[in-house]
């Protein structure tokens, strides 16, 4: 097990977004989180990353204790996120975009970056090639010096993926990164996160409404509905699990039309 999530909750104001959710990630495995709209997942998403801090309940990483921890100290622990709105640099090279990430692991301070030391352009180089093979990966090396914002919507995808791999993850978390896309597109997603996990050793957990997606490529599920897991699973199992069924088509949904 390398991240532990136990009896998280959360409000804002009146509402209950998270009431007891529990949930684990093996190492090396690929989860997927489902659920309606709302139900809270990118909550969970939130807290487990330090945006948000829990009203109760604990995130572990390997044993270590995640809440109350900052964003960059949970990412130089291993976990790192994309987000359903793409978040990049929009007006800097797709280059820019990779090295920045990699920035979090650099071995010089100011003064060295100040007074352009050998240890600062020794390591500037190691960026500069780690983020090249980086975007040969996602294919967008050709592409280096446009602008973020002039790519494609899947470009982007690809390079906020790109970026992610920069900071050297151990878990992976994936939110909704096929929307938008149409059916060719995920299932060329579907084989690129299965090379990623492979490539990069990462533990992906992922949220997403395409369940071609999910229910392809994914090992378990964990499904949430108003800020609570009713059910985990194989994909089978959660195909035909009824609070499942009746959590997305509503109860009844399987009677008279």
């Amino acid at each position: 097990m390398i991240l532990e999530v136990a009896g998280l909750s959360k409000n804002f104001g009146g509402i209950k977004a998270l009431a007891g959710v529990d949930f684990h990630l093996d190492e090396g495995e690929l989860i997927g989180m489902i659920g309606p709209n709302g139900s809270g997942k990118t909550t969970v998403f939130n807290v487990i990353t330090g945006i948000y801090r829990p009203a109760g309940g604990s995130v572990t990483m390997d044993g270590t204790p995640l809440v109350g921890l900052s964003p960059h100290a949970i990412n130089r622990l291993g976990i790192v996120r994309t987000f359903q709105n793409i978040r990049l640099f929009r007006n800097l090279s797709v280059m820019d975009n990779v090295r920045i990430a990699c920035h979090s692991h650099v071995r010089y301070g100011p003064l060295s970056a100040l007074c352009r030391s050998g240890g600062f352009y020794q390591a500037e180089g190691e960026i500069w090639e780690k983020a090249m093979h980086l975007l040969s990966i996602v294919s967008l090396q050709d592409r280096r010096k446009e602008l973020a914002k002039n790519l494609p919507y899947g470009d982007q995808r690809k390079l906020e993926i790109a970026r992610a791999l920069a900071t050297e993850p151990r878990i992976l978390l994936l939110d909704e990164p096929a929307a938008g896309m149409n059916p060719f597109e995920v299932g060329r997603l579907m084989e690129f996160i299965r090379e990623i996990r492979e490539r990069f050793r990462l533990s992906i957990l992922l949220i997403e409404h395409q369940m071609r997606l999910v229910m392809g490529i994914c090992e378990r599920i964990v499904v949430m509905d108003f800020g609570q897991v009713i059910a985990r699973g194989a994909p089978e199992e959660i195909r035909n699990n009824p609070r499942v069924i009746e959590a997305y088509l509503g109860e009844g949904s399987g009677g008279e039309g």
